[in-house]
């Protein structure tokens, strides 16, 4: 009678070692996932938000901005609003870091855009260049989220208006 009782209490004591394996398993992958994704975070300033408002050929864009800012040293310096063939069509600059102001809110226009007209809107941070996480679409039709290619229109990169350092 022994025998089924300790053959019992060995399956369940191997049961538990083996899920508990797997739960630290899953544990220790969440845990990875998260830190991969936290690094792939630092010092980037993504678009997260996005509202236009007027009338054709004067558009106001209210941009949300999510970014890593430290201080002048690291901080979202402009957000732009290009055209799918990389034409930069309005670029507003940001004057000073938003450490305690995350995600933040910046409105510029008048935009002359045609509200048929497909465009990217985009952000930028001083140390680390443009993020993917933009928007995408037209006035008529709306903005959806966007991973735009971090590489696209670079050549708009040293075109006015540009930051002319940080306030604080």
């Amino acid at each position: 009678m022994k025998t089924p009782i300790t053959s019992l209490l060995l399956l369940i004591v191997l049961w538990m070692s083996c899920c508990a394996s797997d739960s630290n398993e899953s544990i220790q992958d969440e845990t990875q996932e998260m830190e991969d994704s936290t690094e792939t975070l630092q010092g980037v300033a993504s678009v997260t938000d996005l509202a236009v408002s007027g009338e054709e050929n004067q558009y106001s864009f209210n941009v949300t901005i999510a970014s890593d800012d430290l201080g002048c040293q690291q901080y979202a310096d402009w957000w732009e609003v290009i055209d799918t063939n990389g034409k930069l069509l309005y670029r507003r600059v940001l004057a000073h870091s938003h450490v305690n102001e995350q995600p933040f809110t910046r409105s510029g226009g008048p935009i002359a855009l045609d509200q048929n007209t497909e465009v990217y809107v985009r952000a930028h941070m001083n140390t680390t260049g443009y993020g993917e996480n933009a928007f995408k679409g037209s006035v008529k039709n709306g903005f959806t989220a966007f991973n735009l290619d971090i590489g696209f229109a670079a050549e708009v990169l040293n075109e006015a208006p540009l930051p002319n350092g940080c306030a604080f």
